[in-house]
């Protein structure tokens, strides 16, 4: 029989889509699932948006431009210019959707056996582009007890070797709603200016920050132009996750170059989704204020409920619209599969991410969960109680 490459072998799976399977046999025997375990809001995508593809009176669909488009290039960068972020369209690179941004990213900045340092928890799919691309991820940790902050700059400048050639934070963070301080990000840039590495920022939720808090992008930072670097998706921020539409932002011209050479080896990004993601930048700031205030009265919700459940530990996020809990269990992959398999409250029952796949470090995160709450309020409640519930059978 042919051999699998060491490199499939390695990928990981996805903790949010591994107990899929297990999900959908619990569906079929008429037990209904809240999804907590995915990121994929229930807020509906801006009108203007749908309008800008079902309008349309195009009579071949053709190929895009590798890079995307000029007109929604400049439309992209009068959007980051609302955020402090002043670029211009030969400064970004539209991709298909963040994921391939982040290839093209670890493609473009390494090589087999470079090093990409990343604080953990992290996005557990940063560990399958690195596994793809022959990259280590060296992941340095951050703690529940810490509020998930970033880790200490020493930790860092112990991991750092001659492959080292990134640090990647996500901010706002998935899967821990962290919020990087002003502070915490000019300490990031003097560390890669120091070491001449790339600071790569995943910023996919820049629009959902809480309690008054301001997102600092690493781009709005002086003396960074060469070391930074920006993805980006219009998933989350207009809840057009299908879209599959993200893009690369840097000034750097000579990283900018090379990425275009892997746009141009997978020809363009779709059509219709870059009329889509173009028409969206239209989309008025109440939206986004009426979106906000969803999240925050869920995440209230959400933070309240798991509050009354004895045992369970969890820190309030400041951003995107995640959390981690730690459960009073001794491992939540073992516990999110059983509670799919073997329970049901009221012929109802949750799927949860366990948080050990968002996590590098083995044993790490083997206690705890991550929860998106993308759920109205209504149903958040009844998924804490069956969550509790669950936990009260486990445990006995």
């Amino acid at each position: 029989m042919p051999a699998i490459s060491k490199k499939g072998l390695k990928m990981p799976e996805s903790p949010i889509r591994k107990l899929v399977p297990y999900a959908e046999d619990a569906k079929k025997r008429g037990t209904k699932v809240f999804h907590l375990n995915i990121g994929q809001p229930d807020i509906k995508t801006p009108q203007v948006a749908l309008d800008a593809v079902k309008k349309n009176t195009i009579k071949t669909l053709a190929y895009a431009r590798s890079e995307g488009s000029e007109k929604y290039r400049n439309k992209l960068a009068k959007y980051y210019k609302k955020h402090s972020i002043e670029v211009t369209s030969d400064n970004i690179v539209v991709t298909t959707g963040g994921s391939e941004a982040l290839l093209f990213t670890i493609g473009s900045i390494t090589d087999p056996g470079d090093e990409i340092i990343i604080p953990e928890p992290f996005y557990a799919n940063y560990n399958g582009f690195s596994s793809a691309s022959g990259v280590t991820v060296v992941p340095v940790i951050s703690r529940i007890e810490d509020h998930f902050a970033l880790p200490k700059i020493q930790d860092f400048e112990k991991l750092i070797t001659k492959k080292t050639k990134a640090i990647l934070i996500c901010n706002p963070g998935n899967p821990t709603g962290y919020l990087y301080s002003a502070e915490e990000i000019q300490k990031l840039k003097e560390i890669v200016l120091k070491h001449d590495l790339f600071l790569i920022a995943d910023e996919v939720y820049r629009e959902f920050t809480y309690d008054d808090l301001k997102h600092r992008s690493i781009m709005s930072l002086d003396g960074l132009e060469q070391n930074s670097i920006i993805i980006d998706s219009v998933s989350k921020r207009y809840s057009m996750c299908g879209a599959r539409i993200g893009c690369i932002v840097s000034k750097n011209n000579a990283f900018i170059k090379t990425a275009i050479k892997f746009a141009q080896a997978r020809l363009s990004p779709p059509t219709y989704a870059l009329m889509a993601s173009e028409a969206a930048l239209d989309t008025p700031q109440k939206y986004f204020d009426d979106v906000k205030e969803e999240y925050v009265e869920r995440r209230n919700t959400l933070i309240t409920e798991l509050q009354k459940i004895n045992g369970v530990k969890v820190v309030n996020p400041k951003g995107a619209f995640y959390c981690i809990a730690e459960l009073p269990v001794k491992d939540t992959d073992h516990f999110a599969q059983w509670i799919l398999e073997e329970f049901n409250y009221n012929n109802e029952t949750v799927m949860v991410a366990p948080a050990s796949g968002f996590y590098s470090t083995s044993g790490e995160g083997k206690k705890q969960v991550r929860i998106a709450y993308v759920l109205n309020k209504k149903d958040l409640v009844k998924s804490v109680e069956i969550l509790a519930q669950a936990l009260k059978k486990y445990n006995s």
